[in-house]
Protein backbone atom coordinates (compact mmCIF):
# COMPACT_ATOMS: atom_id res chain seq x y z
CA UNK A 1 0.00 0.00 0.00
CA UNK A 2 0.97 3.67 -0.38
CA UNK A 3 1.50 6.06 2.52
CA UNK A 4 1.86 9.86 2.43
CA UNK A 5 3.33 11.45 5.59
CA UNK A 6 3.81 15.08 6.67
CA UNK A 7 6.01 16.22 9.57
CA UNK A 8 7.17 19.70 10.51
CA UNK A 9 10.20 19.39 12.79
CA UNK A 10 13.02 17.16 14.02
CA UNK A 11 10.97 15.25 16.59
CA UNK A 12 8.34 14.46 13.94
CA UNK A 13 11.08 13.21 11.63
CA UNK A 14 12.30 10.87 14.39
CA UNK A 15 8.88 9.45 15.26
CA UNK A 16 7.72 9.19 11.65
CA UNK A 17 10.89 7.36 10.64
CA UNK A 18 10.28 4.77 13.36
CA UNK A 19 6.62 4.51 12.36
CA UNK A 20 7.68 3.85 8.75
CA UNK A 21 9.83 0.97 9.97
CA UNK A 22 6.83 -0.39 11.87
CA UNK A 23 4.60 -0.10 8.80
CA UNK A 24 7.17 -1.87 6.62
CA UNK A 25 7.24 -4.82 9.04
CA UNK A 26 3.49 -5.19 8.69
CA UNK A 27 3.39 -4.26 4.99
CA UNK A 28 6.63 -5.28 3.21
CA UNK A 29 5.35 -3.78 -0.07
CA UNK A 30 4.81 -0.35 1.46
CA UNK A 31 5.83 2.73 -0.53
CA UNK A 32 6.10 6.24 0.88
CA UNK A 33 6.08 9.88 -0.13
CA UNK A 34 6.61 12.48 2.55
CA UNK A 35 7.44 15.93 3.78
CA UNK A 36 10.06 14.96 6.31
CA UNK A 37 13.71 14.90 7.21
CA UNK A 38 16.95 12.99 6.98
CA UNK A 39 15.83 10.15 9.27
CA UNK A 40 12.76 9.40 7.16
CA UNK A 41 14.82 9.61 3.99
CA UNK A 42 17.18 7.06 5.51
CA UNK A 43 14.28 4.61 5.89
CA UNK A 44 12.77 5.14 2.44
CA UNK A 45 13.88 7.55 -0.35
CA UNK A 46 10.55 9.28 -0.80
CA UNK A 47 11.10 12.85 0.40
CA UNK A 48 9.42 15.56 -1.67
CA UNK A 49 10.30 18.44 0.66
CA UNK A 50 12.45 18.83 3.77
CA UNK A 51 10.65 20.05 6.88
CA UNK A 52 13.19 22.89 7.19
CA UNK A 53 11.47 24.54 4.19
CA UNK A 54 8.09 24.64 5.92
CA UNK A 55 8.83 25.10 9.63
CA UNK A 56 8.37 28.55 11.18
CA UNK A 57 7.67 29.79 14.71
CA UNK A 58 4.65 31.97 15.48
CA UNK A 59 5.87 35.48 14.58
CA UNK A 60 8.05 34.21 11.73
CA UNK A 61 5.05 32.32 10.35
CA UNK A 62 3.01 35.52 10.19
CA UNK A 63 5.79 37.28 8.28
CA UNK A 64 6.16 34.37 5.85
CA UNK A 65 2.51 33.51 5.36
CA UNK A 66 2.65 33.66 1.55
CA UNK A 67 5.60 31.29 1.43
CA UNK A 68 3.88 28.90 3.84
CA UNK A 69 0.67 28.90 1.79
CA UNK A 70 2.78 28.17 -1.28
CA UNK A 71 4.34 25.16 0.45
CA UNK A 72 0.92 23.92 1.52
CA UNK A 73 -0.30 24.20 -2.08
CA UNK A 74 2.64 22.10 -3.28
CA UNK A 75 1.96 19.45 -0.66
CA UNK A 76 -1.71 19.27 -1.65
CA UNK A 77 -0.75 18.71 -5.28
CA UNK A 78 1.62 15.92 -4.27
CA UNK A 79 -1.10 14.32 -2.16
CA UNK A 80 -3.45 14.28 -5.12
CA UNK A 81 -0.83 12.93 -7.50
CA UNK A 82 0.42 10.17 -5.19
CA UNK A 83 -3.13 9.14 -4.21
CA UNK A 84 -2.02 7.22 -1.11
CA UNK A 85 -4.09 4.60 0.67
CA UNK A 86 -3.73 6.82 3.73
CA UNK A 87 -2.31 10.23 4.59
CA UNK A 88 -0.54 10.12 7.96
CA UNK A 89 -0.20 13.58 9.48
CA UNK A 90 2.33 13.76 12.32
CA UNK A 91 1.99 16.57 14.90
CA UNK A 92 2.59 20.00 13.24
CA UNK A 93 -1.04 21.16 13.62
CA UNK A 94 -0.66 24.61 12.06
CA UNK A 95 -0.20 22.97 8.66
CA UNK A 96 -1.46 19.43 9.16
CA UNK A 97 -4.97 20.41 10.22
CA UNK A 98 -5.28 22.34 6.96
CA UNK A 99 -4.06 19.29 5.08
CA UNK A 100 -6.50 17.04 6.97
CA UNK A 101 -9.41 19.22 5.87
CA UNK A 102 -8.18 19.20 2.27
CA UNK A 103 -7.57 15.45 2.16
CA UNK A 104 -10.87 14.50 3.80
CA UNK A 105 -12.81 16.86 1.54
CA UNK A 106 -11.14 15.17 -1.45
CA UNK A 107 -12.22 11.73 -0.22
CA UNK A 108 -8.79 10.69 1.05
CA UNK A 109 -8.24 8.69 4.22
CA UNK A 110 -6.50 10.57 7.05
CA UNK A 111 -4.75 9.20 10.15
CA UNK A 112 -3.47 11.78 12.64
CA UNK A 113 -0.47 10.71 14.74
CA UNK A 114 0.52 12.87 17.73
CA UNK A 115 -2.65 14.90 17.76
CA UNK A 116 -2.67 18.63 18.57
CA UNK A 117 -2.50 19.54 22.28
CA UNK A 118 -6.15 20.56 22.38
CA UNK A 119 -6.17 19.75 26.11
CA UNK A 120 -3.83 22.72 26.60
CA UNK A 121 -5.10 25.29 24.13
CA UNK A 122 -7.11 25.83 20.95
CA UNK A 123 -9.78 23.39 22.05
CA UNK A 124 -11.79 24.26 18.94
CA UNK A 125 -9.36 22.07 16.99
CA UNK A 126 -11.24 19.10 18.43
CA UNK A 127 -13.97 19.74 15.85
CA UNK A 128 -11.45 19.59 13.01
CA UNK A 129 -10.08 16.30 14.32
CA UNK A 130 -13.57 14.84 14.62
CA UNK A 131 -14.70 15.92 11.18
CA UNK A 132 -11.62 15.54 9.00
CA UNK A 133 -9.63 12.60 10.39
CA UNK A 134 -10.52 8.91 10.25
CA UNK A 135 -8.30 7.77 13.13
CA UNK A 136 -6.38 9.55 15.89
CA UNK A 137 -3.30 8.18 17.68
CA UNK A 138 -2.12 9.99 20.82
CA UNK A 139 1.14 9.77 22.78
CA UNK A 140 -0.04 10.60 26.31
CA UNK A 141 -2.58 8.39 28.11
CA UNK A 142 -4.63 11.28 29.49
CA UNK A 143 -5.37 12.47 25.94
CA UNK A 144 -7.69 9.50 25.29
CA UNK A 145 -10.09 10.54 28.05
CA UNK A 146 -9.93 14.23 27.19
CA UNK A 147 -10.77 13.61 23.53
CA UNK A 148 -13.50 11.13 24.43
CA UNK A 149 -15.13 13.78 26.63
CA UNK A 150 -15.23 15.94 23.50
CA UNK A 151 -16.68 13.29 21.22
CA UNK A 152 -13.44 12.15 19.56
CA UNK A 153 -12.20 8.56 19.67
CA UNK A 154 -8.42 8.12 19.97
CA UNK A 155 -5.98 5.31 20.62
CA UNK A 156 -2.94 5.26 22.91
CA UNK A 157 -0.42 2.54 22.05
CA UNK A 158 2.45 4.05 24.01
CA UNK A 159 4.82 7.00 23.67
CA UNK A 160 7.27 6.76 20.73
CA UNK A 161 10.12 8.17 22.80
CA UNK A 162 10.23 4.80 24.54
CA UNK A 163 11.29 3.28 21.21
CA UNK A 164 13.76 6.03 20.37
CA UNK A 165 15.56 5.74 23.70
CA UNK A 166 15.47 1.93 23.63
CA UNK A 167 17.03 1.84 20.14
CA UNK A 168 19.70 4.31 21.21
CA UNK A 169 20.64 2.32 24.30
CA UNK A 170 21.01 -0.88 22.28
CA UNK A 171 23.87 0.67 20.29
CA UNK A 172 25.06 3.50 22.56
CA UNK A 173 28.83 4.14 22.68
CA UNK A 174 30.68 3.90 25.98
CA UNK A 175 30.83 7.14 27.89
CA UNK A 176 34.62 7.32 27.61
CA UNK A 177 34.43 6.91 23.85
CA UNK A 178 31.81 9.64 23.53
CA UNK A 179 33.91 12.04 25.60
CA UNK A 180 36.95 11.31 23.47
CA UNK A 181 35.09 11.74 20.17
CA UNK A 182 33.42 14.93 21.40
CA UNK A 183 36.71 16.33 22.83
CA UNK A 184 35.26 16.61 26.33
CA UNK A 185 37.34 16.58 29.51
CA UNK A 186 36.70 14.46 32.65
CA UNK A 187 34.59 17.08 34.49
CA UNK A 188 30.89 16.24 35.08
CA UNK A 189 28.68 17.48 32.25
CA UNK A 190 25.83 19.98 32.38
CA UNK A 191 23.78 19.51 29.20
CA UNK A 192 22.35 22.62 27.55
CA UNK A 193 19.40 21.90 25.26
CA UNK A 194 18.22 25.03 23.50
CA UNK A 195 15.52 23.69 21.17
CA UNK A 196 15.79 23.06 17.45
CA UNK A 197 14.66 26.43 16.06
CA UNK A 198 16.88 29.46 15.62
CA UNK A 199 14.46 31.72 17.45
CA UNK A 200 14.59 29.53 20.56
CA UNK A 201 18.36 29.24 20.37
CA UNK A 202 18.79 33.00 20.00
CA UNK A 203 16.54 33.62 23.01
CA UNK A 204 17.89 30.95 25.36
CA UNK A 205 21.52 30.16 24.60
CA UNK A 206 22.73 33.65 25.63
CA UNK A 207 20.96 33.08 28.94
CA UNK A 208 22.70 29.72 29.45
CA UNK A 209 26.21 30.85 28.59
CA UNK A 210 26.91 32.91 31.79
CA UNK A 211 25.99 29.92 33.98
CA UNK A 212 29.27 28.20 33.16
CA UNK A 213 31.25 30.98 34.86
CA UNK A 214 29.63 30.09 38.21
CA UNK A 215 30.49 26.38 38.12
CA UNK A 216 34.06 25.90 36.82
CA UNK A 217 34.17 22.35 38.19
CA UNK A 218 31.58 21.34 35.59
CA UNK A 219 31.74 21.49 31.81
CA UNK A 220 28.74 22.97 30.04
CA UNK A 221 27.93 21.35 26.70
CA UNK A 222 25.41 22.53 24.10
CA UNK A 223 23.43 19.94 22.13
CA UNK A 224 23.54 21.23 18.56
CA UNK A 225 20.53 20.41 16.35
CA UNK A 226 20.99 19.09 12.82
CA UNK A 227 18.44 21.65 11.58
CA UNK A 228 20.66 24.61 12.59
CA UNK A 229 24.02 25.51 11.07
CA UNK A 230 26.94 24.76 13.39
CA UNK A 231 28.36 28.25 12.84
CA UNK A 232 25.25 29.79 14.34
CA UNK A 233 26.02 28.09 17.65
CA UNK A 234 29.69 29.01 17.48
CA UNK A 235 28.86 32.65 16.88
CA UNK A 236 26.65 32.76 19.99
CA UNK A 237 29.12 30.84 22.18
CA UNK A 238 32.04 33.01 21.11
CA UNK A 239 35.08 32.77 23.40
CA UNK A 240 33.23 31.26 26.37
CA UNK A 241 34.32 27.93 27.85
CA UNK A 242 31.32 26.04 26.55
CA UNK A 243 31.56 22.97 24.34
CA UNK A 244 29.33 22.07 21.41
CA UNK A 245 28.25 18.52 20.58
CA UNK A 246 26.56 18.50 17.21
CA UNK A 247 23.72 16.11 16.40
CA UNK A 248 24.49 13.78 19.36
CA UNK A 249 21.77 14.75 21.83
CA UNK A 250 21.15 11.28 23.24
CA UNK A 251 24.88 10.71 23.75
CA UNK A 252 24.95 13.94 25.71
CA UNK A 253 21.86 13.19 27.81
CA UNK A 254 23.09 9.72 28.71
CA UNK A 255 26.44 11.05 29.93
CA UNK A 256 25.37 14.30 31.62
CA UNK A 257 25.09 14.95 35.36
CA UNK A 258 22.38 17.63 35.10
CA UNK A 259 20.55 19.50 32.37
CA UNK A 260 19.17 22.93 31.54
CA UNK A 261 16.43 22.01 29.13
CA UNK A 262 14.23 24.13 26.88
CA UNK A 263 10.57 23.24 27.25
CA UNK A 264 9.44 20.68 24.70
CA UNK A 265 10.05 17.04 23.89
CA UNK A 266 13.57 17.29 25.32
CA UNK A 267 12.18 17.54 28.85
CA UNK A 268 10.64 14.09 28.51
CA UNK A 269 13.73 12.69 26.80
CA UNK A 270 15.84 13.94 29.71
CA UNK A 271 13.50 12.16 32.12
CA UNK A 272 13.87 8.89 30.20
CA UNK A 273 17.64 9.22 30.61
CA UNK A 274 17.14 9.89 34.34
CA UNK A 275 18.79 13.30 34.02
CA UNK A 276 17.90 15.83 36.76
CA UNK A 277 16.89 19.04 34.98
CA UNK A 278 15.60 22.56 35.22
CA UNK A 279 13.16 23.51 32.45
CA UNK A 280 13.37 26.99 30.94
CA UNK A 281 11.56 28.96 28.30
CA UNK A 282 11.50 32.54 27.12
CA UNK A 283 9.78 34.36 24.30
CA UNK A 284 8.93 37.97 23.58
CA UNK A 285 6.68 39.54 26.26
CA UNK A 286 3.69 40.05 23.95
CA UNK A 287 3.69 36.43 22.79
CA UNK A 288 3.99 35.26 26.40
CA UNK A 289 1.12 37.47 27.53
CA UNK A 290 -1.09 36.07 24.76
CA UNK A 291 -0.06 32.50 25.59
CA UNK A 292 -0.90 32.99 29.27
CA UNK A 293 -4.45 33.86 28.24
CA UNK A 294 -4.81 30.95 25.81
CA UNK A 295 -3.02 28.06 27.51
CA UNK A 296 -4.99 26.24 30.19
CA UNK A 297 -2.51 23.87 31.83
CA UNK A 298 -0.59 24.31 35.09
CA UNK A 299 2.81 23.37 33.61
CA UNK A 300 4.61 23.73 30.30
CA UNK A 301 6.98 20.75 30.52
CA UNK A 302 5.82 17.33 29.36
CA UNK A 303 7.47 15.76 32.42
CA UNK A 304 5.35 17.72 34.90
CA UNK A 305 2.17 17.30 32.88
CA UNK A 306 2.54 13.51 32.81
CA UNK A 307 3.68 13.33 36.42
CA UNK A 308 0.72 15.44 37.49
CA UNK A 309 2.68 17.92 39.61
CA UNK A 310 5.88 19.94 39.79
CA UNK A 311 8.56 17.27 39.62
CA UNK A 312 11.11 19.54 37.92
CA UNK A 313 11.38 23.29 38.32
CA UNK A 314 10.15 25.49 35.46
CA UNK A 315 11.75 28.93 35.02
CA UNK A 316 9.93 31.18 32.57
CA UNK A 317 10.36 34.73 31.31
CA UNK A 318 11.71 37.80 33.04
CA UNK A 319 15.08 37.93 34.82
CA UNK A 320 15.82 34.22 34.69
CA UNK A 321 19.54 33.97 35.46
CA UNK A 322 19.35 34.07 39.26
CA UNK A 323 16.46 31.63 39.39
CA UNK A 324 18.22 29.15 37.11
CA UNK A 325 21.44 29.49 39.10
CA UNK A 326 19.59 28.73 42.33
CA UNK A 327 17.92 25.63 40.89
CA UNK A 328 21.11 24.42 39.20
CA UNK A 329 22.93 24.58 42.53
CA UNK A 330 20.40 22.15 44.00
CA UNK A 331 20.69 19.82 41.01
CA UNK A 332 24.49 19.73 41.25
CA UNK A 333 25.01 19.56 45.01
CA UNK A 334 21.89 18.15 46.70
CA UNK A 335 21.86 14.31 46.33
CA UNK A 336 18.49 13.90 48.07
CA UNK A 337 16.90 16.38 45.68
CA UNK A 338 18.39 14.53 42.71
CA UNK A 339 17.13 11.22 44.10
CA UNK A 340 13.57 12.56 44.51
CA UNK A 341 13.52 13.74 40.88
CA UNK A 342 14.73 10.36 39.61
CA UNK A 343 12.09 8.56 41.67
CA UNK A 344 9.49 10.79 40.04
CA UNK A 345 10.87 9.92 36.63
CA UNK A 346 10.07 6.26 37.36
CA UNK A 347 6.41 7.25 37.78
CA UNK A 348 6.51 9.11 34.45
CA UNK A 349 8.03 6.13 32.62
CA UNK A 350 5.35 3.86 34.04
CA UNK A 351 2.66 5.96 32.35
CA UNK A 352 4.24 5.89 28.89
CA UNK A 353 3.83 2.21 27.99
CA UNK A 354 6.46 -0.34 27.02
CA UNK A 355 8.91 -0.14 24.08
CA UNK A 356 7.70 -1.44 20.72
CA UNK A 357 5.31 1.48 20.21
CA UNK A 358 6.17 2.08 16.55
CA UNK A 359 5.79 -1.59 15.65
CA UNK A 360 2.42 -1.77 17.42
CA UNK A 361 1.28 1.42 15.74
CA UNK A 362 2.46 0.35 12.27
CA UNK A 363 0.71 -3.02 12.64
CA UNK A 364 -2.47 -1.30 13.83
CA UNK A 365 -2.52 1.17 10.92
CA UNK A 366 -1.95 -1.57 8.33
CA UNK A 367 -4.70 -3.72 9.89
CA UNK A 368 -7.14 -0.80 9.79
CA UNK A 369 -6.39 -0.18 6.11
CA UNK A 370 -6.76 -3.85 5.19
CA UNK A 371 -10.06 -4.09 7.03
Amino acid sequence: MKYFLVVGEASGDLHASNLMKGIMKADPEASFKFVGGDLMQGVYPGMIKHFRETSYMMLEAVLNIRKILGHIGEIKREMRTFDADVNILVDYPGVNLRLAKFAASAGMKVFYYITPTVWAWKKNRVHTLRRYTDRRFVIFPFEVDFLAENGVEAEFLGNPLMDAVERYRAAAPEGSRFREEAHLDPRPIVALLTGSRKQEIDALLPLMIPLADHYPDFQFVVAGSASVDVNHYRHLIGHHDIRLVYNRTYDLLSNAFAGIITSGTATLESALFNLPQVVIYKTNPLAYMIARRLVHVPFISQVNLIYGGELVKEVLQGAMLERVLEELKRLLYDPEYRKAICEGYAVVRGKLGSPGVSDRLGKRMVALLKS
